[in-house]
């Protein structure tokens, strides 16, 4: 009866927020813990849309991802649809090769705290050539059309924050983290509305580090990086 309870809660709406990667998340766990078992096939796209209450176009940037982490496999033709791999990586919390690393949790707890530290200084200590070079920044990432493009601007963003902070320590701790999260990143798929409506945020803490508002710009950066995590936890061991 547990399993059947736990098993329904993947199903169960999605909040809109986050409906990309809240659904990676909730299937890659699912899979990962085998809830859904490897070989099983997923509902028709139609049914499951229904079920999470998301669109079908994010339900199949969702599905994609998991395809290309090894989750799942595409079937096309009679008896096709979406199945879950017969040998789908991390479904054994003892398997030896860990692809994301065995201090993937580490970096994202790592980067949780660098963040929200150089947020907290920027809104005190920025300048205003620090503010109009992350607003060009911002302006960059919402005229490229290349991901590669994009997530260049996105490291020199978030280690212009740290620049802002004007604490060198922090900058060299920022420029690490950056790259040590650019190896996760590149695991995952990341959909044209997913990349918007994160720079919408960058967008939104250059406002409130110009303005010094340092307790809604920790809320919106905690809220901002959290997106990746919950991608990220559908496709790493568990803590």
């Amino acid at each position: 009866m547990e399993r059947r309870a736990a098993t329904a809660a993947i199903f169960e709406p999605v909040r809109a927020a986050t409906t990309f990667e809240e659904t990676v998340e909730r299937l890659g766990t699912a899979i990962r813990i085998g809830l859904l078992a490897p070989g099983s096939k997923l509902p028709a796209e139609r049914d499951l849309a229904g079920q999470l209450h998301i669109s079908r176009s994010t339900l199949r940037q969702a599905l994609t991802t998991l395809v290309q982490s090894g989750h799942l496999t595409s079937k096309r033709g009679r008896g096709g649809g979406t199945f879950v791999s017969d040998a789908p990586p991390l479904a054994e919390s003892g398997r030896e090769e860990e692809p994301l690393g065995d201090d993937a949790w580490a970096v994202l707890d790592e980067r949780v705290a660098l963040e929200a530290g150089a947020v907290i200084l920027a809104c005190e200590r920025a300048r205003e050539e620090d503010i109009a070079r992350l607003g060009e920044l911002v302006d960059t990432m919402a005229a490229v059309d290349d991901f590669e493009l994009y997530r260049r601007a996105d490291m020199q963003f978030h280690i212009g924050v740290a620049e802002a902070a004007r604490s060198p320590r922090l900058v060299t701790a920022m420029t690490e983290v950056q790259g040590q999260m650019s190896a996760l990143i590149a695991r995952i798929a990341h959909p044209e509305q997913v990349l918007t409506r994160s720079n919408e945020q960058h967008g939104r803490l250059v406002g409130l580090m110009k303005s010094g508002s340092s307790g809604r710009a920790v809320k919106l950066m905690r809220q901002h990086i959290e997106g990746t995590e919950h991608i990220l936890a559908g496709l790493l061991p568990g803590r």
